[in-house]
């Protein structure tokens, strides 16, 4: 019998398809030493395992599954924090969450000060989160999305005015002890250093005390970082005043009141600017959480049987009449609204929902979610988003998305997380932090010997150059260097509709030296349209030619060969209408437009990157390009004139960038329809500036060779790939990576069938144009699909990585530079000593340096949106 207390747990499992999936994750598990029962259950797709949690960890059973080729579905949750100030105390923060059992992954932010948290909810809760936060030293304010962001700016007014109001005791102080101790101020029996004693001690308590306050909790809790360091140059100068004072050990001439007072307010001040500089880094994030309002009017329908019409709320009184229907008005918070609600908004009005023009027509402002400066026209059938602007007219919307289902919501998630990842370059920077602070210790006693013992200076110079390098040393700006920019970029880029996903993304786009494009609603706008339909004459082995243009005027007019025009788009359509792909939703909507009904289609099957199968009145029905008709062989089988015929005439169209599908019914070949999709305008202008940036730019289409040819050849692409199935995109991206060793493959794409290859290439660039499935597999999502917006992601993500660059150079120069000056290097050459107090005020200046420097992306602009602006001002 086993003498430890055993636990259970139920673990979802996503990727298993069959009994051999579970067998598998079964033996792997038990294998695990700790593990002594698992049973694993298809059906609900979940493992229950029963295991000793002093054996065997959480982390190390997900390991095994994940290893296994299979998902582990985790939620996510960000944490408010209060009282982090250098990188040590995110370390701090971050290990011990990672320590809890249920969290899978921490990440903390020191610039929002805020932990994004992946972790199991059936296993920790977000108070056992919040304990081990605050067991660690640290303020937990709650889960950001139930906290009020109005407390939020209270508490943040409210601590920089505590921060001014000691900052401005201290200076003031500060002065009145560099009188007295100049002028050498005595009051009767009382001597200059009793005096300044008496003046310092109140100043420095209520000044210093935030920051002994939080040395002290750090040594508590174990931690060793700036806290703990500015306290004890804090203290040092003090106490060494005290007994000076007093004359124990150390005389009068040990006066260290107004550096102690000043060297805290310079601490303060550098936290004020510092915590006013970080505040304005999340100004992006803020304006977009600022677009969701917090009101709505609800249209209720105006039934005399319904209460609500016997209600003598005011606000149900205003009546309204839509499509001869008369609706009461009634606000509503937004909480309170449900799906399917009708909605009315009025000029200057916020979108309340993701919804559907029912009723009315207005330009809507959507500059904050797409990027695109200029207002769109919504009408009936129209979609509009939350948190955008109707300007001129009034609007009543169905909501469809609400809540967090919103574009806007998910806009602003996606971009916190973002905003919490980092780069890989941050590494360095963590691994320097990790050791600075003993290595600060080291320096500042080495020093102190060295000057006292060795050099045989006074107590008083090796006391200066030990408080000095305590105080001057900073990784704070180590600290800060990436968070900083990696949050300004990534929610400047978000301003233009570009949503960087994560933070390798930056760092990976300076290296990308191949770009893949998908065609269809890639390169081209995904809106193909019907040009011609083509008959075959089974009678007389001939061919005739429709336009659109005379279709419209005599639709219903029968051709002499049997067949009309109609029965033909109703026999193609009928059998598209059981597709998504954008061609086929084409030839339904031009049925749709001259009002054809559809007919029941029987055995439907899709033939990946073919075409389709079908039966009507048991009879076969195929519609699909030239490599279908070869693998039916209807070719062979179909009269010798109407082959030859029908092959020439699809040559002939695909060379025209056309798309030529075929009808074949009862095994005979029935005619052609031709669709064409238009170029998006900057396309042209995207290739070549990616040429200039030394990219080599690839085509993958479905299509036939020569619309492929020809749509290449018109925006510039270097090479291209026609007629590559969907399954064979993926195939072609690993290709190209295992061919381009040194340099990244990026690949650009809107599809469903696009989303392998986004996950597979090293940079996956989604369409927001284009399917939930393809943006969920994006590194980066392009909201409007303007498709310069490509090269513009490029632009943002190397300016960001230079940024970094140099606030990693200037946090590591400040410190190379400084801490040698304060050990005294200067001294036997030029008699210069780095007095407490200005290596308080250096300290403080270096953290404000590298977010000032971060705050300058705020102005960016990729390049070719300045080229834009300035040709369309031309």
């Amino acid at each position: 019998m086993s003498n430890y207390k055993k636990k259970e747990i139920e673990v979802p499992i996503d990727g298993m398809h069959c009994a051999s999936c579970a067998i598998n994750i079964e033996n792997s598990l038990n294998k695990l030493d700790g593990v002594s029962k698992v049973q694993v259950d298809l059906n609900s797709n979940k493992a229950r395992i029963e295991y000793n949690p002093d054996s065997v960890s959480i982390k190390d059973i997900d390991k095994t599954v994940e290893d296994l080729g299979f998902s582990i579905p985790k939620d996510e949750i960000t944490l408010k924090i209060a009282g982090m100030h250098c990188a040590n105390c995110v370390s701090s923060i971050e290990k011990a969450l990672n320590k809890l059992n249920g969290v899978d992954e921490a990440t903390v932010n020191l610039t929002s000060q805020k932990a994004l948290v992946s972790y199991d909810k059936k296993l920790i809760s977000h108070d056992e989160m919040g304990k081990a936060i605050e067991d660690t030293g640290f303020e937990y304010l709650g889960v950001d999305s139930q906290t009020d962001s109005d407390s939020d700016d209270k508490r943040y007014e409210k601590d920089l005015k505590d921060k001014l109001n000691r900052i401005i005791v201290g200076f003031v102080f500060s002065g009145i002890l560099m009188f007295v101790m100049y002028y050498d101020f005595h009051f009767f029996y009382l001597s200059m250093s009793e005096i300044s004693l008496l003046i310092a001690i109140i100043p420095f308590i209520y000044v210093s005390y935030p920051i002994i306050k939080a040395g002290f909790n750090s040594i508590v809790h174990k931690h060793l970082d700036m806290d703990v360091m500015y306290t004890m140059g804090i203290l040092v100068a003090f106490v060494s005043s005290l007994l000076g004072t007093f004359n124990i050990i150390l005389n009068s001439s040990f006066m260290f009141y107004e550096t102690a007072i000043m060297l805290a307010s310079f601490l303060m001040l550098g936290r004020y600017l510092e915590t006013r500089a970080k505040n304005q880094t999340s100004t992006s994030i803020k304006q977009l959480i600022g677009l969701q309002p917090k009101s709505a009017t609800l249209l209720i329908e105006n039934n005399k049987n319904n209460e609500t019409n016997n209600s003598t709320d005011k606000n149900k009184e205003k009546i309204i009449n839509i499509n001869n229907e008369n609706y009461l008005e009634k606000k509503i918070l937004i909480e309170d609204i449900a799906i399917d609600d009708l909605l009315l908004v009025r000029p200057g009005d916020k979108i309340p929902v993701d919804g559907e023009v029912i009723d009315g027509n207005s330009y809507v402002e959507e500059a904050m979610i797409t990027g695109e400066p200029i207002a769109e026209l919504k009408f009936k059938g129209k979609s509009v988003f939350a948190g955008t602007i109707n300007q001129d007219g009034i609007l009543v919307i169905k909501a469809i998305h609400i809540g967090k289902e919103t574009i806007l919501s998910q806009i602003i998630d996606l971009v916190e997380k973002a905003q919490s990842s980092r780069p890989p370059v941050q590494k360095l920077a963590d691994t320097v932090v990790k050791y600075f602070i003993p290595t600060i210790l080291v320096i500042a006693i080495a020093s102190f010997l060295l000057w006292y013992f060795v050099e045989k200076t006074t107590l008083l110079f090796a006391l200066t150059t030990l408080i000095s390098v305590l105080v001057v040393a900073c990784p704070c700006a180590l600290g800060l260097a990436t968070p900083t920019a990696v949050t300004v970029g990534i929610g400047r880029a978000a301003e233009y509709g570009i949503l960087i996903k994560n933070g390798e993304t930056l760092e990976t786009s300076g290296h990308v030296d191949v770009a893949i494009f998908d065609k269809t609603g890639t390169i081209t706008e995904g809106n193909p349209e019907v040009v011609d339909v083509i008959i075959f004459d089974d009678i007389k082995n001939n061919t005739e030619t429709k336009s659109d243009e005379d279709a419209d005027s005599d639709i219903s007019e029968e051709s002499q060969f049997g067949m009309t025009e109609n029965d033909f788009i109703q026999m193609i359509a009928s059998l598209e209408n059981n597709s998504t792909h954008p061609l086929a939703n084409a030839i339904v909507r031009k049925a749709e437009e001259l009002s054809i009904d559809l007919i029941k289609i029987s055995d439907f099957e899709n033939v990946t990157g073919k075409g389709l199968k079908g039966t009507i009145n048991n009879k076969n029905i195929l519609v699909g390009n030239k490599a279908l008709l070869e693998e039916e062989g209807i070719f062979e089988s179909e009269d010798t004139n109407i082959s030859f015929n029908a092959l020439e005439k699809y040559d002939e169209l695909t060379k025209q960038s056309k798309t030529a599908i075929f009808l074949v019914y009862n095994e005979s070949i029935k005619g052609i329809i031709t669709l064409m999709d238009k170029v998006r305008p900057n396309s042209k202008a995207t290739i070549e500036q990616l040429k200039r940036m030394g990219i080599f730019t690839l085509m993958l289409t479905g299509d036939n060779e020569k619309t492929a040819k020809n749509v290449a050849n018109s925006v510039g692409i270097d090479d291209y790939i026609a007629e590559v199935l969907p399954n064979e995109k993926l195939e072609k991206v690993v290709e190209i990576q295992n061919t381009d060793k040194k340099g990244k493959v990026l690949f650009v794409g809107d599809g469903i069938n696009d989303a392998p290859a986004l996950s597979q290439a090293d940079i996956g660039i989604a369409l927001g144009s284009g399917t939930d499935i393809a943006m969920e597999s994006g590194d980066v999502v392009l909201m409007e699909g303007n498709l310069e917006n490509v090269v513009a992601s490029i632009q943002f993500s190397n300016k960001v990585m230079t940024r970094i660059k140099e606030n990693i150079f200037w946090a590591f120069a400040y410190n190379i530079i400084l801490i040698p000056i304060a050990a005294g290097l200067l001294y036997p050459f030029f008699g210069i000593i780095f007095r407490p107090e200005f290596a308080g005020l250096a300290m403080a200046l270096s953290s404000v340096t590298v977010i000032t420097l971060s705050l300058t992306l705020k102005r960016y602009t990729p390049p070719i949106k300045k080229l834009r602006e300035k040709l369309s001002l031309s």
